[in-house]
């Protein structure tokens, strides 16, 4: 295979979504062989590609232009999530969070496990058999921005993937600390599901 034509591989990857070392060494090795000319060629279109070494993946980032610099229109684009889906992600950071101090290796939770962990956002009037199979909606939701990604070797259990790190930092930890009771006391005299959350969104490739 060409040079080019490796460069063109790891280009159209990186514009799917995200590439994992684990799931595809090869573009992985490439990536990081290429990465001069692979991040050259983003840069003259506005986007950034972020590559996290000890985590293990990399994805394309809008670059925010500089006062004075010219403003491309955007290719990556910051898509709004909902309010429910948006909790389940912090949820799922605080939980990796917590795996992390004194665990190794891949956090995995089966759907059940995913669901307790929403469970206390449930109003109180709820069917829970209409509120479980809400959490499962999400879960696949997640799973399609890759946050998640279900076991091969069992279909009811979930990877935590480290690319939420980089959507849902510390900054936003904090502040949903803060605001945890006040959302869990909203979820219990309703839960509308299409609110959004304050400073809470994805970058997906515009295709």
């Amino acid at each position: 295979m060409s040079e080019t034509v490796d460069i063109g591989a790891t280009i159209i990857s990186l514009m799917r979504g995200v590439i994992y070392r684990e799931d595809d060494e090869d573009i992985w090795l490439n990536l990081h062989e290429k990465r001069g000319a692979i991040m050259d060629h983003f840069a003259t279109i506005g986007v950034e590609v972020v590559v996290d070494d000890a985590e293990g993946y990399a994805y394309l980032r809008a670059h925010e232009p500089a006062e004075g610099e010219t403003v491309l229109p955007r290719l990556v684009r910051r898509r709004p999530l909902s309010r429910n889906l948006s909790l389940l992600l912090v949820l799922l950071r605080k939980r990796l969070m917590e795996f992390e101090t004194t665990d190794e290796g891949r956090l995995v939770l089966s759907t059940e496990e995913i669901q307790q962990l929403y469970s206390v956002f449930f109003p109180n009037t709820s069917n829970e058999a209409k509120e479980a199979d809400r959490v499962k909606r999400l879960i696949r939701d997640a799973a399609e921005l890759r946050f998640l990604k279900q076991l091969h070797s069992n279909p009811n259990s979930w990877e935590v993937r480290r690319i939420i790190k980089a959507y849902v930092d510390a900054e936003t930890m904090q502040d949903f600390a803060a605001r945890l009771e006040e959302y869990a006391q909203t979820y219990q005299e309703a839960s509308p599901a299409s609110d959004s959350i304050e400073n809470a969104g994805t970058e997906e490739e515009n295709e």
